[in-house]
This record gives C-alpha cells, sequence and structure tokens, in this order.
C-alpha cells in the first residue's frame, strides 16, 4: 500500500475521543491499530445519533481500528494483551494516571519486556504533579486554561450568561499533538533504537495552542488595539442576497482599520474623529461596522467582493453549515467527504483525510468494529489456544455485542 506509518503497530487503550483521535490520525496514516475496549464498552459508544446500534460519534474516531473486548481483572486477560503489547511500536492510553500500572501494563511494566516501545499517555494535568488526579473532560480544562474566559472577553455584555464553546478543543488538540509526540518518538527510535514514554497533558496542549497566549502573559496594555492579529475579532456581515460572511480582521486594529478604508475607498474615515483611535473604534464600534455593511450591500457578486478584499492582503469566508461545505465544489474536488460502512447495510458520511501525499498511498477509510469484532481473529494471530479462548468467552472474560442495548454475539 506504500501508506506513511505502514507497518507500525498500535495498541490503543484509549476511549472516548482526545486518545482515540491520536490513535484514528496513526490509523489514517497506515498504522496497524487494535483497539482495547473493555466490557463496559468504551462510552464514546454512547454518543448519538446511531445507525443500527452503530454510535456515528463513535464510528468517525474509530473507523479502521480492530477491536478487542476483554476484561482486565483477570490474570489470563491481562497475560494476552501483555503479549500484544510484546512486540507493539506504540501504545496509547488516557485513563487516569497509574490506571495501567494495576494490570501489569504501566510503562515501566511494558518496558521490561519492550524497551522500543513509544508508551503515551494522555491525561488532564499530567503524569505527576499536583493536579494528576484530577479528573478532566473539555469543557473543564477549556475552563481552566484560559478559553473560556477569552470567550467572555470577546462576547462581553452580548453574553446573557458565561458559556463554554460547542467544541472539545481540548480533547481534539491533544489527541493531534499526541499523535505528533508518537512521530517524534518514533523518529528518536529510528536515530538511537531507545523507546520512551510521552506524557500529553491536555492544559498544557491548550495554552500551547493559544496564539494570544504570550500577548495575555506579557501583562502589555495594548491601548485598546486586539491582541495578536485581531483576526478572532472578525466580524460578520450580509451580502445583499442574504448569505453571511466575514473578513478576517477587525477594523479596530489600526493597521487594518487602515486597510479597511483603502478597500473601500473610504479615506475619509481615517479623518473621522470617532474612528481615531483603537478605543474610540472600539466605543464606536457600531457605527463603524454601520459603514462596511453599507459598503458590503453595494456587491451583488461575492468574486467582485472577494477580488476588491484581496487588494488589502485579505479574505471573504461565507458562513456555512458542515453540510454546505460538504455539497460545495471544493469538498468533491478535495475529496473531504467519504462514505464509511455504518454496519447496517448503508453507509455514513465523514470527514475524509486532511492530507495529500505525492510519494504515498492512504489507506481507504475503513470500518467502524462492533465491540469485541476482532476477537477471534486477533487471539488466533497471537496463537492462544482456541479451548482458553472458548473459556474466556463462556466467562465473558472476552466478549462482543452489537448494541447499545447489550445483545452480545457469543454465549
Amino acid at each position: 500500500m506504500n501508506s506513511p506509518l505502514e507497518g507500525l503497530k498500535v495498541i490503543d487503550f484509549t476511549r472516548v475521543l482526545a486518545g482515540p483521535l491520536c490513535t484514528k490520525t496513526l490509523r489514517d496514516l497506515g498504522a496497524d491499530v487494535t483497539k482495547i475496549e473493555p466490557p463496559g464498552g468504551d462510552s464514546g459508544r454512547g454518543g448519538v445519533p446511531h445507525i443500527d446500534g452503530m454510535s456515528v460519534y463513535y464510528a468517525q474516531q474509530n473507523a479502521g481500528k480492530r477491536n478487542l473486548s476483554i476484561d482486565l481483572n483477570w490474570p489470563e486477560a491481562r497475560d494476552i494483551v501483555i503479549d500484544m503489547c510484546r512486540d507493539a511500536d506504540v501504545i496509547v492510553e488516557n485513563f487516569r494516571p497509574g490506571t495501567l500500572n494495576r494490570f501489569g501494563l504501566g510503562y515501566e511494566q511494558v518496558r521490561e519486556f519492550n524497551p522500543g516501545v513509544v508508551y503515551v499517555s494522555i491525561s488532564g494535568y499530567g503524569q505527576t504533579g499536583p493536579w494528576r488526579n484530577r479528573p478532566a473532560f473539555a469543557p473543564t480544562v477549556q475552563a481552566e486554561t484560559g478559553l473560556t474566559d477569552i470567550l467572555q472577553q470577546h462576547y462581553g455584555d452580548s453574553l446573557s450568561e458565561l458559556k463554554n464553546d460547542a467544541c472539545s478543543h481540548a480533547d481534539v488538540y491533544t489527541g493531534l499533538h499526541a499523535a505528533v509526540a508518537v512521530l517524534a518518538a518514533i523518529q528518536h527510535r529510528n536515530r538511537t533504537g531507545e523507546g520512551q514514554h510521552v506524557d500529553v497533558a491536555m492544559a498544557a496542549t491548550m495554552l500551547a495552542v493559544n496564539e494570544r497566549a504570550g500577548a495575555q502573559l506579557s501583562g502589555i496594555d495594548t491601548q485598546g488595539e486586539p491582541p495578536a492579529l485581531s483576526a478572532p475579532e472578525s466580524h460578520i456581515f450580509k451580502l445583499s442576497d442574504g448569505r453571511q460572511l466575514t473578513i478576517a480582521a477587525s477594523p479596530i486594529y489600526s493597521p487594518m482599520f487602515v486597510r479597511f478604508c483603502s478597500m473601500m475607498r473610504r479615506t475619509d474615515l481615517l479623518l473621522d474623529p470617532r474612528f481615531a483611535t483603537a478605543p474610540l473604534r472600539r466605543q464606536n464600534l457600531g457605527a463603524l461596522l454601520a459603514e462596511v455593511r453599507a459598503w458590503i450591500l453595494t456587491f451583488t457578486d461575492l468574486e467582485e467582493l472577494q477580488a476588491q478584499v484581496s487588494e488589502q492582503g485579505l479574505a471573504v469566508g461565507v458562513v456555512r453549515s458542515t453540510n454546505d461545505l460538504a455539497e460545495s465544489e471544493w469538498a468533491r474536488d478535495w475529496g473531504a467527504i467519504v462514505h464509511v460502512d455504518d454496519r447496517s447495510g448503508g453507509t455514513m458520511r465523514m470527514p475524509g483525510a486532511p492530507w495529500r501525499f505525492s510519494g504515498a498511498t492512504l489507506p481507504p477509510p475503513g470500518v467502524p468494529a462492533f465491540q469485541g469484532e476482532h476477537n477471534i481473529e486477533l487471539l488466533a494471530e497471537r496463537r492462544v489456544d482456541p479451548a482458553l479462548i472458548e473459556e474466556l468467552r463462556q466467562r465473558r472474560v472476552l466478549l462482543s455485542r452489537r448494541s447499545l442495548r447489550g445483545e452480545f454475539d457469543e454465549p
């Protein structure tokens, strides 16, 4: 197949989002990922909507992984999974710190029999330190690390109440940074032969991806100017046909105010005392945005507007829904939407790969596995005694099921 990570063997002990997104990224780059799922199931399987028992949310983060559902509270089960870890290149887990140690599967334990392993632990606040045992979910980490406060500052009085963001940024960014760390650690191993433990904290990730953190931490008063380059304070406008759009800049920011005036052919606004400084522009923002809106309404063609905006090195973006984007000519050309088996005779639409490689071929999207779907296949590969497999099935140490309602495929 010649995929970038072809031959890389990953054991995935993760659930819900940050961890599964990390291992799904590795899988979509060609790695062979085996998900170890407890008898109670990954809680991500509860994410709605469902198609005949298969969660669309779960499928998005786990399609293409093979699935072993086994109860690690039993020594026979631990022996099987430990054997699977013997030749793993990468192990990823996102339990509370120390959880897998109880099963003989912590990093220090695994490195005794697999010294070259790259072992990644994802948690809210890291494996050590005063907050190591705190539960962590995306909204709580976002509240702790400044994002919720940024939203409050950004929307100000327009918010009737303080709210969290609608998306799980802390999980998504952490999953991606964990995947980056895996690739770096693999490169280190290729160069030195050494495996290692990688500790990835959601809180540290959220600081790292906050592009205005440096400005905030400096303590410098910006005199009313938006921090960084003002793009996050872009405003929403309407075309004459009702479509909504944004221009990626705020006219409050002094350099961008000059560009807006030039773009609108309104150099007279540069002399308007209401807009002489950033604090005055913020104070008179309604009047300033009214000037921009009136100018935008003179256009009936989006391309003509974009051409004039582009003269100042800025861009226009139309406000679209995810479904709108999926139907666009860009999405069709890129292959941005793929069709994944929904396990009930149809398909579900999912995001495609965000990469194109000139010298490699990515694997197809893959099929989302039912819980324990590959139990027999995976244990047969490890040459586990068929009699032991059957015994474990009968005792439900090894189990599989196809729905949230709990129908088991095995006795």
